[in-house]
């Protein structure tokens, strides 16, 4: 059975330390400050890149989902689950994108579940917002 957005929401969100933001309009959900799972529509240059690849540019809903390092990615695309994929952008970075429509709802909560487990174990990343510097006015040369 398919996933939804906001089943998918809905899953992350009972998952232990989950902390749920909004960065570029899009939802976020985090452990340790490490990201889990995201919402990634494809941009037109992602869809121009697809229109030249052997398969469909996907439909619907996307979801992107860190993995452990990218021999954790490799293993998890070898498996040629449905929905899951990933594209240039994404080259060289420990994340899949899953097409949930056409993915199975067990497959997209193992691999939620696997992302959470890692993120856990990370220590705590310290936000990257650095506090505004107070102004101190400069002595002015004569």
């Amino acid at each position: 059975m398919p996933m939804t957005m906001r089943a998918t929401a809905d899953f992350v969100r009972k998952l232990a330390d989950v902390e749920a933001v909004k960065k570029w309009n899009r939802d976020i959900w985090c452990v340790n400050g490490h990201s889990v799972a995201w919402e990634r529509p494809l941009s037109k240059t992602d869809l121009e890149r697809l229109a030249d690849a052997a398969t469909p540019a996907p439909k619907g809903d996307v979801l992107a989902v860190a993995t452990e390092n990218l021999d954790a990615k490799d293993a998890l695309l070898a498996m040629e689950l449905p929905g899951f994929f990933t594209i240039q952008h994404f080259n060289g970075y420990p994340a899949v994108l899953i097409e949930l429509r056409l993915a199975q709802a067990k497959h997209v909560r193992a691999a939620i579940a696997e992302a959470h487990r890692v993120a856990a174990a990370k220590p705590v990343r310290k936000s990257r917002t650095r506090p505004a510097r107070a102004r101190t006015k400069s002595p002015r040369k004569k």
